[in-house]
């Protein structure tokens, strides 16, 4: 999009086209407007359209705060809020050791503050315990991707390419809610009938294979992995793989053909619910056109048996010889606003800068040498973010947590426990822009930038990167991450260096990640202004790599690898007798944790509260009427919510969006177990009973 202040210089926040720079002001009026550009082509969603309201919204904060022993907060100076954290966290690391400090990122921080939070964590404060919210978005998927094609790039092509599909499987995702920009690249593959949307719900992306531009497969929660092994099966059986592809670029195949030799379709279908009619329909038009895609999304990845999911998806693109071809390929949909770049840079427990493992030694000694560090003094490997969270306020484990860009309160599964863990802390500090419902928990919160405050890059679904400008001042004293960091550090008596300017930190990102899977070393601020497609791996000397695997994929050998799932005994949805399943996700008009958009007035005004979808049939038995106060019940919790009676849902399943705070917080339901694989969450299938709350209630 293109954002204007003051009618003067114009930038943009993701599209990557260079605009003017200088003239930014604080307190000028910005205004948004769409700009022609690949990916979107001018189309905005709502929350685009109304984003430039939240830089003036009267909730910002603008002074730190801290709380004082009254309990209440207050205005402090940035020396006071910083002393006050150096100190705590000096006395904690002297204490209980440098892990009794914890680091909480977020999927939306710049690629330049990703870096730079993940070189604070390691060598600023010594810790290995960090990690980000987008463990809960992609990492199963990254699991997958990384080890079937040996890197994780969510689409290994340009976006461009779904322009001319025949087909397209697309699986756990409701774009048209969740980016509906992107619909723009459907249209062709709608108009030749082949949009094949897979969901429990009739989402607004099931409703437009209607008219014959496709079909809707509609299954029980958490069966999608029998799915997609069945059609796999049927491949096999029809005589419809590529073999000729499957011996020249893979490796695994006879395993992965034993296993699902089982998944014969009469039993796919009384697993999921599927036709039998609609499971041959689908092999087949996978096996027969031309431009094939199979995209993944969050409904896929949520469960605990995401990566084994994820991988089902891929071994079907594989066995139908589509990745690493021109016109067709499998891909997974990023869900957060630097979603791919947010993971490549350091963010998680177990990676350095470049998409590395800091179990490498080569690894940690190439960037330990960019951070003028020793490289034994870099920790090991941390613990994902659900079990990061469970460490929070216990003995001999996180006493301290620092929170960027997250609202874990509201976004992390068994939100009620986190709650009381983060409560259990000697020190929380949270840096955002509004008092989120984790910030209200801190102790000290710092005022940092939005958007359009600031200058980065951000990496889209599709390894573009992207160069953020900024067009107007931050108001009041608010500071940014880069510079709070480097007031650490100075204050920490760190070694390396701590730059502040967002081209300088990209400068040692892209020397950084030299050498590593997501290799920046050829690209710049200065660079990405002229406005080129800059794909990564982008070393230096190249033109980038918009086309991942056309010649070989990223294992040495170049070959990739079909690996082996089975289903295990819950993978069938968990609901008995009296309960339902609970599938989570999001609405048009809320984002995430709903931290910017439920302050949004026109978004707020549009979904105001949580809804309760539910079946006509199910509503009926339960004594419930459209619009009716509802009280949802798990093992872990209660939430409250008011009654949608849709025929769009399955009768054994119940759909709550995780916007909500309060009592309408769907993580308030949702348990922690994860994914052993990618440390994944269980997002799309809890077991709850239903029911109507009385007028006296």
């Amino acid at each position: 999009m293109t954002l204007r202040a003051d009618a003067s210089p114009s930038a943009e926040a993701g599209d990557g086209t260079p605009t003017k720079a200088g003239g930014a002001r604080a307190g000028g009026p910005v205004t948004v407007e769409g700009r022609d550009f690949p990916t979107n082509r001018g189309g905005l969603c709502k929350k685009g359209w109304t984003s430039a309201e939240l830089l003036t919204s009267p909730e910002r904060l603008t002074r730190p705060l801290v709380r004082r022993p009254t309990g209440e907060f207050a205005e402090a100076s940035w020396d006071e809020a910083l002393d006050l954290i150096a100190s705590a966290l000096r006395d904690s690391r002297q204490r209980f050791g440098a892990d009794s400090v914890g680091v909480f990122g977020g999927g939306g921080l710049t690629n330049e503050k990703a870096y730079q939070l993940g070189k604070f964590a390691r060598v600023a404060l010594g810790t290995s315990r960090i990690d980000y919210n987008g463990r809960f978005c992609m990492s199963s998927a990254a699991a997958a991707g990384n080890r079937a094609f040996g890197i994780d790039r969510g689409l290994p092509f340009p976006v461009e390419d779904l322009d001319d599909a025949d087909t397209v499987l697309l699986i756990g995702s409701n774009v048209a809610e969740t980016m509906p920009p992107f619909l723009g690249h459907l249209s062709g593959v709608r108009s030749r009938g082949g949009l094949i949307v897979v969901d429990p719900r009739r989402s607004a992306t099931a409703r437009l294979t209607e008219d014959g531009a496709g079909w809707h497969l509609q299954p029980t929660p958490g069966s999608d992995l029998v799915l997609l092994l069945g059609l796999t099966h049927l491949v096999l059986a029809e005589g419809l793989a590529d073999l000729d592809y499957l011996v020249e670029r893979t490796e695994g195949f006879d395993e992965v053909r034993r296993s699902v030799g089982a998944w014969w379709p009469e039993r796919v279908q009384a697993r999921t619910g599927v036709p039998v009619a609609r499971l041959r329909e689908t092999a087949r038009r996978l096996a027969s056109g031309r431009g094939v895609f199979v995209l993944t999304g969050r409904g896929v990845e949520q469960h605990v048996d995401g990566t084994d999911t994820a991988t089902a998806a891929i071994n079907l693109a594989l066995v139908l010889g589509l990745p690493g071809r021109r016109g067709s390929g499998y891909g997974t949909l990023t869900g957060q606003g630097n979603g791919q770049g947010g993971r490549e840079h350091g963010q998680k427990a177990d990676q350095l800068p470049g998409y590395r493992k800091i179990t490498d030694p080569a690894a940690r000694a190439a960037v330990a040498d960019v951070w003028g560090v020793d490289p034994g003094t870099l920790p090991g490997p941390g613990v994902p973010a659900v079990e990061l969270l469970g460490e929070l306020g216990q003995p001999g484990k996180v006493r301290c947590l620092l929170v960027h860009g997250s609202n874990p309160v509201v976004s992390a599964p068994d939100a009620g426990a986190v709650r009381a863990n983060l409560a259990a802390l000697d020190l929380l500090v949270v840096a955002d822009f509004f008092l989120s419902e984790t910030a209200r928990l801190a102790d000290v919160v710092l005022p940092v930038p939005q958007w359009a405050e600031e200058e980065g890059t951000m990496t889209s679904l599709e390894g573009r990167v992207l160069r953020r400008r900024k067009v107007r001042d931050a108001p009041g004293d608010v500071r940014s991450e880069l510079w709070i960091w480097a007031e650490l550090a100075r204050r920490l008596d760190a070694p390396s260096e701590w730059p502040t300017e967002p081209a300088a930190v990209f400068a040692e990102l892209a020397r950084a990640s030299a050498g590593g899977p997501a290799d920046y070393s050829g690209l710049s601020h200065e660079l990405l202004d002229t406005g080129i497609a800059a794909h990564w791996p982008f070393p230096a000397g190249s033109a980038g790599t918009p086309r991942l695997f056309l010649e070989r994929f990223a294992h040495p050998d170049g070959r990739a690898r079909l690996v082996p799932v089975t289903p295990t005994a819950t993978e069938s949805s968990p609901a008995r007798g009296s309960a339902l399943t609970l599938i989570t996700g999001r609405y048009l008009e809320q984002y995430q944790s709903g931290t910017q958009t439920r302050r949004v007035a026109e978004l707020d005004g549009a979904k105001p509260e949580a809804r309760l979808q539910i079946h006509p049939a199910t509503a009926a038995r339960l004594g419930i009427a459209d619009g009716a106060a509802v009280r949802v019940t798990s093992a872990r919790g209660i939430a409250r919510a008011r009654a949608d009676v849709t025929s769009g849902i399955r009768l054994d399943t119940v759909f709550l969006p995780f916007h909500y705070a309060g009592e309408q917080c769907a993580n308030l339901l949702t348990e922690g177990a994860v994914d052993p694989i990618s440390g994944m969450p269980e997002f799309k299938r809890t077991a709850v009973t239903v029911e109507a709350i009385g007028a006296d209630q």
